[in-house]
């Protein structure tokens, strides 16, 4: 069967599996996985097979095994090939999260930046608080975690109340798409085979810069679409209203939720800042050795293992350990396992999805789509995989599956003797693809309009619009850093 007809088949299922069925996106890529397997004919898995001969990846006798064998042997065999090279990562980022939010850590990190910073940077404050907790922290636990302090400050400034819900997601939702080891970024750089550090580095650099451009437009949305903030309580808080003469500043403000109990700012970040520390290290160093700028010897040998992917995460996990004596004893005893429960489910969708590209790239979606649209089409093709990505997102809803779908289907440009910039900045232009457009269709709208006491059309408004804005400015920096440091191999 056609290559074509096979991704059209495959896309009719998940979307009408999820938008019609409900079904979980774990059973839904299996199912997709499986329908691509099943119509791989065996010419295209001789294809594939000899091209991982030639690039040494396999024996003879391994590609000539692949033919032989079913789909579901196939599909299961790369699921866990998936989970083998996410699975401890994303488990044990999880637990860091889980030692950063219920220990108090991640807003104990935002009371003492505002304090610094003051009300007229509170929306600041609040995007680079949000993108620094989202690095470990699933995009619905930031916002959890931070919806309370907007409040908080909203009743102190007495203004701006959409401005500081949009940058919660300025901060956090960027993050969420670009920097490891959050399951979409993390699957990209699996199928695209880029360099975890790299990706990391690329994420934040690109991250932190369309963050800032989010949040202007977060500005002119709050102007536009300004939304009071309804208490339970009492009546509608509206932007301008003096609701409270003896309305604290935001200096007191943050002394007042502080507690005696409370961790260090150090002690907060460290879990987060030094896992990222090693991962880029041990990225530096593979390039020098790679160019041969340094020599091999005991101290690069230490570094490239200390910045092993698994490996640092591990240690952040045994620097947030310590943060377990702010939290109850009832709750110490079981963070561990509650928060690797939860990182079962994401484990369980991203090997999924690892499994479906690998499917889709068996059946020969990498020379169909590298055929199809030439390396040689410059800088276009970041516009093109942001339009793939995004269409993907806005029909079904989830940015991860968008993500993952995505890269499998577009890992045929990845050829880094062809591309004229660095591979990673396709993936950039995956995970700003993944941002438009939240809608009726993703979790995350109904969360936010649900916990804010927007209205849908408020909704529409105000969030699917700053994620139209956050996929475009993550698009627009993606392309500009292409352009001026393309890093072609």
């Amino acid at each position: 069967m056609d290559i074509w007809w096979i991704v059209a088949g495959a896309f009719v299922v998940v979307l009408v599996c999820i938008l019609l069925f409900r079904l979980h996106a774990f059973l839904t890529l299996l199912l997709a996985g499986f329908l691509v397997g099943g119509l791989t004919g065996t010419d295209a898995l001789s294809d594939y097979g000899a091209k991982q001969v030639s690039k040494g990846d396999w024996t003879t006798q391994q590609a000539e095994q692949l033919v032989d064998r079913s789909a579901i042997s196939r599909l299961t065999m790369e699921f866990g090939t998936s989970a083998g090279k996410i699975g401890v990562l994303i488990a044990l980022a999880s637990v860091i999260g889980g030692c950063l939010a219920e220990s108090g850590a991640a807003t104990a990190t935002v009371q003492r930046i505002l304090k610094r910073v003051g009300p007229k940077r509170a929306p600041e404050a609040i995007a680079i608080s949000s993108f620094v907790i989202a690095i470990p922290v699933f995009f619905d636990t930031v916002f959890y975690l931070m919806l309370p302090l907007v409040r908080s400050m909203y009743r102190a400034i007495g203004k701006n109340y959409v401005l500081l819900i949009l940058a919660v997601l300025a901060g956090g939702s960027i993050a969420h798409s670009l920097v490891p080891p959050t399951p979409g970024p993390l699957q990209v750089a699996e199928t695209l085979q880029i360099d975890i550090g790299e990706m990391l580095i690329a994420g934040l650099v690109i991250g932190s810069i369309s963050s800032f451009f989010s949040l202007a437009a977060a500005k002119l949305i709050n102007r536009t679409f300004p939304v009071p903030m309804r208490d339970d309580d009492g009546p509608e808080n509206r932007d301008g209203e003096d609701v409270d003469a003896d309305r604290p500043g935001i200096a007191e403000l943050a002394e007042s939720l502080e507690t005696k109990n409370q961790p260090g700012l150090w002690e907060s970040i460290l879990p987060i800042v030094v896992p990222v520390l090693l991962i880029t290290c041990g990225s530096v160093i593979k390039y020098l050795l790679k160019a041969k700028i340094v020599e091999s010897a005991w101290w690069t040998d230490l570094l490239l293992q200390l910045g092993d992917k698994n490996l640092a995460i591990a240690i952040g996990v045994l620097i947030a350990f310590p943060l377990t004596r702010y939290i109850a004893k009832e709750q110490r005893a079981t963070l561990v396992s509650r928060n690797l429960a939860s990182a079962g489910n994401i484990i369980l969708i991203t090997s999924a999805g690892g499994a479906f590209g690998v499917m889709l790239r068996q059946a020969g979606i990498a020379s169909a789509v590298a055929d199809l649209v030439h390396a040689d089409a410059g800088l276009v093709l970041l516009p093109l995989a942001f339009v793939v990505t995004a269409a993907i997102r806005t029909l079904q809803g989830s940015a991860t599956v968008a993500m993952m779908t995505s890269a499998g289907v577009l890992q045929g440009l990845v050829a880094p003797e062809s591309l004229p910039f660095h591979p990673v900045y396709l993936a950039m232009a995956i995970g700003a693809g993944s941002k438009p457009i939240s809608w009726m269709t993703d979790s995350a709208f109904w969360i936010i309009t649900g916990m804010t006491g927007m209205t849908e059309a408020e909704g529409l408004k105000t969030i699917s619009v700053m994620s139209i804005a956050l996929g475009f400015s993550a698009l627009f920096v993606t392309t500009v850093l292409a352009w001026l440091l393309p890093l072609a191999g």
